[in-house]
Order: C-alpha cells, then sequence, then structure tokens
C-alpha cells in the first residue's frame, strides 16, 4: 500500500475477505483503549468515511449498522487506519454517552481471564433496559 492510492483505489488496496467483509477495532482516540469489534463491508467504511460517524456492517441483521442509532452512543470517528497488511482497520473515535458495549459498558472487552473462567471486570455504567427502551 502507498501514498499513492486515490480515488476509488483507497477501498480496492485493503483485503477484503470472500464475503467482502474487513474486520475493523474502535479505540478510544483519547486513551487508547480498545472499545469493540466489529466488521465493515465497502459500502459501511465509504459511509464511515464520508459522514465521520461510525457504520458497521451487522452480520446478525444483515444491514448496514449505524453505530449508535439506538442507543444513542455514536463514535465520531477521527482516523481510520489499516495495519501493514490492509486486511485490519483500526478506527480512532470519541464514544458519546462514554458506552460502547450493548451491556452498557465503557468497552465489549470487559472480560478477563482469572484462572481458568472469565470474570467481568469493568462496571455496567447504564442499564441496557434504560439504554434501549422504546
Amino acid at each position: 500500500m502507498s501514498d499513492l492510492d486515490v480515488g476509488q483505489a483507497w477501498l480496492d488496496a485493503l483485503k477484503w475477505d470472500a464475503q467482502g467483509m474487513i474486520p475493523a477495532i474502535a479505540q478510544d482516540a483519547e486513551s487508547g483503549r480498545v472499545l469493540m469489534f466489529a466488521y465493515m463491508n465497502r459500502e459501511s467504511l465509504q459511509e464511515t468515511v464520508r459522514t465521520g460517524n461510525a457504520v458497521y456492517w451487522s452480520r446478525s441483521r444483515n444491514r448496514l449498522w449505524r453505530k449508535g442509532e439506538e442507543s444513542g452512543h455514536y463514535q465520531r470517528v477521527s482516523a481510520v487506519r489499516t495495519d501493514c497488511d490492509g486486511d485490519v482497520l483500526l478506527l480512532s473515535i470519541a464514544q458519546e454517552g462514554g458506552i460502547a458495549c450493548h451491556t452498557g459498558r465503557e468497552s465489549c472487552f470487559f472480560h478477563q481471564l482469572d484462572g481458568q473462567r472469565w470474570i467481568a471486570v469493568d462496571p455496567v455504567l447504564k442499564d441496557p433496559k434504560d439504554i434501549y427502551a422504546k
């Protein structure tokens, strides 16, 4: 990959999987904490770049997922990077509301291995019933 990738070539320079997806890691731009992992397709990445808000591809819903569309916890994207192989994206984001996880926690990575069991080490900041109440 070079700095010469222009136009739609920036999308073509990435290595998409057989389903047209690429893994995307959302990292808090200020603290450096990894908040979540999701997949993007070409359309979601283009929409993210166009709007400045994180848009992913929801494999379970089989549609674009505009982060925060239901919860109000939008992710404002300040930078998009790719790794040396062009097969993973890293989004530097500002997490609105301080909650990235649907469980009401700051990060989706809240389980920590303790011996031979996983324990939740981060607190629930807001009850998911209050986040997703309609």
